[in-house]
């Protein structure tokens, strides 16, 4: 479905436009920062902030001026900061650090859509917040590993990316043949069209994944080095995952990813942040992983080397780095990544996190996220290791 962009709502005229740009910048950037956070006072919940903060931003950005949206921009930071400061009244256990299972799930009506369905319930991995969860006792090795020095990458954008394709519960079923790992995929027929996009276009040689939800049925069918082959698919391998079930593959199996996980619940695609919140992990890449997984990971594809992360290992951005001097889209995506993070998923460079194609991004806004280094992210707890 098309985002709309809805038309800008006129600002109340609280001051007399004359030609005192920054006078005018500062009044409006109090508007936006009050429409958005309402008067704050030391009894505001902390736990609304970020959705506020995020409201606030797509306010700023919509001003004209970069002298309007910078002050803007602060009178939001300002405002957050005030908002997330506890109530005397909250009792100190409040901020205990608690295991993953028991960490706050994605708010009810917040669980990322698509084709009309659910990408897995609230309380899935894919969708549980992790900003309160256990740092791991191997965060420092793993984030060693993969460069503390080396920065994220963005490995989408305008005209690059995994592409998806959502079609109807009436979508006729076409036959699969797996040619690499057929003991360990879901038995064809895929309603996957023979026209369906294809990672990197039709003459691309990696990993070609082609991805399809089928709305109605609320299911999703991957595939990996996928071509078209007569009147259907030839592909290495292949994955159905139900969307209204939280059920793992089969422990050692793989997916159309290495992790044997679903891809398209952990892209960033344009429509999360429509609405300005990023609200599930985030699927990336490390060059390094050992030969061991974690839930919801059900296959490892990696080496005896104990300092590299295993598939499946779960890592999020650190409360303490400052996203302040980050806009757009990037600041969306860096305070999603704060509170659900982002998963391994496969072997490949390290800190490139995986999004669809999409000509709404904003590939100069994008680029910021070059400048994160990966120092500012550590590992959580979410489980054994399995092998």
């Amino acid at each position: 479905m098309q985002f709309v962009r809805p038309t800008d709502a006129p600002l109340p005229r609280l001051v007399r436009l004359q030609r005192d740009v920054p006078t005018v910048a500062i009044a409006m950037a109090a508007v936006v920062a009050t429409i958005a956070f309402g008067w704050l006072g030391p009894t505001v919940d902390a736990g609304a902030a970020p959705t506020s903060l995020s409201r606030c931003l797509r306010a700023a950005e919509k001003l004209k001026g970069p002298t309007a949206r910078a002050a803007a921009r602060r009178k939001c930071d300002a405002s957050a900061k005030a908002a997330k400061k506890p109530a005397s009244t909250v009792p100190a256990s409040a901020t205990t650090v608690v295991p993953l299972g028991t960490v706050p799930t994605a708010a009810p009506g917040a669980v990322p859509f698509l084709g009309g369905c659910v990408l897995f319930p609230a309380d899935n991995p894919w969708n549980q917040r992790v900003d309160s969860a256990v740092r791991h006792a191997s965060s420092d090795l793993w984030v060693n590993s993969l460069g503390p020095s080396r920065t994220l990458h963005p490995d989408f954008g305008g005209s690059y990316g995994i592409p998806f394709t959502v079609v109807p519960a009436t979508q006729a079923g076409v036959p699969i043949m797996f040619t690499a790992y057929g003991s360990e995929s879901d038995p064809g027929p895929y309603p996957i069209p023979l026209t369906a996009p294809v990672e990197g276009g039709p003459g691309a040689d990696g990993d070609r994944h082609v991805l399809v939800v089928q709305s109605g049925v609320c299911k999703m069918f991957e595939l990996y080095r996928a071509f078209p082959a007569g009147g259907g698919w030839q592909a290495d391998s292949g994955a159905v995952f139900d969307l209204k079930s939280n059920a793992l593959r089969p422990e050692g199996w793989t997916s159309a990813d290495a992790a044997g996980l679903p891809i398209t619940a952990g892209l960033v695609r344009y429509e999360d942040i429509a609405d300005g919140e990023l609200r599930h992990a985030v699927r990336f890449t490390a060059q390094c992983t050992q030969r061991a997984y974690v839930h919801p990971a059900t296959h490892q594809a990696g080496k005896d080397n104990p300092s590299c992360p295993p598939m499946g290992a779960r890592f999020r951005m650190k409360a303490s780095f400052d996203t302040s001097a980050y806009t757009g889209q990037t600041r969306i995506i860096l305070e999603g990544l704060k509170r659900f993070g982002m998963i391994v998923a496969d072997n490949g460079s390290n800190w490139f996190i995986t999004g669809s194609v999409d000509p709404r991004w904003n590939v100069e806004d994008l680029e910021q996220m070059k400048r994160v280094p990966g120092g500012a992210f550590e590992a959580v707890e979410t489980g054994p290791l399995r092998r």
